[in-house]
C-alpha cells in the first residue's frame, strides 16, 4: 500500500487551475518521467517527451511552464524534479484511497491491477451485492456488502471511488457513494448520472470509445476516403 501522506496546505502548483488538456498530457508526461527515472535518466528534453506523449516539443513548454519549469536550454529538464513538480500538481502527493463497486468481472479485474499503487492509489475495498461473493478475496481485498457501503467507507477512509455497475443501479449507489461524503467518482456504468456540482464525477464508456475507434478506422480502411486522410 501507498505511503504518501496529505500534505498540510498545498502547493501554488497543485491549486492553480490548469486547461483539461494540458491535465491530460500532465499524465503522459508522468509516465514518461517515471520510466526514466526507474532506469536512472537525470535528465530529459522536451523533444522526448514530446515524443513519448505523441505532442509538439511546444506544447510540452507550454504545459510545464504553467508550473513554473523552464528547461535549460541544451541540457533539457531534471527527471527527478520534474516528477516532483507534476505529481505536486496533479494532487499525486496526497494520499489517494479508492473504493470500487462492482466485483463483478470489471470491477475484479480493476481490483487486481497493480498499477494503481505505482501511480499513488491504494485501492481499500470491493463492494458487491451478490451474496455468493461476500468474504471471498480479490486479489488483497474481501468482499464487502454493498448493504454495508457507507460503514466500510468510512473505516477505510476512501476519498474515491469506482463504479463498475450495471446501468439500473448505477445512480442509487452513486447517490448513497455521494451522501457519504465521497467527492471524486469514476464510472464505468453504461449510463449518464447525475451528481451534485461539487462532485467530479468522470465517465469511462469503452463502447463509445470503439464506435468513434471504429470511426476512425474504417476511413483509413475504406480507399474511397483517401483525400480526407491526414496529408492527403
Amino acid at each position: 500500500m501507498s505511503t504518501a501522506q496529505t500534505p498540510e496546505e498545498p502547493t501554488a502548483e497543485a491549486a492553480r487551475q490548469l486547461p483539461p488538456a494540458t491535465v491530460s498530457r500532465l499524465t503522459l508526461y508522468l509516465r514518461t518521467l517515471n520510466a526514466l527515472l526507474a532506469e536512472g535518466t537525470e535528465r530529459v528534453s522536451s523533444e522526448a517527451l514530446a515524443e513519448s506523449a505523441g505532442v509538439g516539443s511546444a506544447n510540452v513548454r507550454k504545459d510545464l511552464s504553467y508550473l513554473g519549469s523552464y528547461g535549460t536550454r541544451g541540457v533539457g529538464y531534471e527527471v527527478a524534479h520534474l516528477s516532483r513538480k507534476i505529481a505536486q500538481a496533479l494532487g499525486l502527493t496526497h494520499e489517494w484511497r479508492v473504493a470500487i463497486v462492482g466485483a463483478g468481472n470489471l470491477g475484479r479485474a480493476l481490483a487486481r491491477y497493480a498499477g494503481f499503487e505505482s501511480r499513488g492509489f491504494d485501492v481499500v475495498a470491493l463492494f458487491d451485492a451478490d451474496q455468493m461473493l461476500m468474504g471471498t478475496e480479490i486479489g488483497w481485498l474481501r468482499v464487502s456488502d454493498v448493504a454495508d457501503l457507507e460503514s466500510v467507507l468510512a473505516k477505510t477512509r476512501a476519498n474515491m471511488v469506482v463504479l463498475a455497475l450495471p446501468a439500473g443501479v448505477a445512480q442509487s449507489v452513486c447517490d448513497r457513494v455521494v451522501g457519504a461524503g465521497i467527492h471524486s467518482i469514476l464510472s464505468f456504468a453504461p449510463v449518464a448520472l447525475t451528481v451534485p456540482a461539487y462532485v467530479n464525477l468522470r465517465k469511462v464508456d469503452m463502447a463509445t470509445e470503439l464506435q468513434i475507434l471504429a470511426y476512425h478506422a474504417q476511413r483509413l480502411q475504406d480507399p474511397r476516403l483517401e483525400e480526407d486522410r491526414p496529408g492527403a
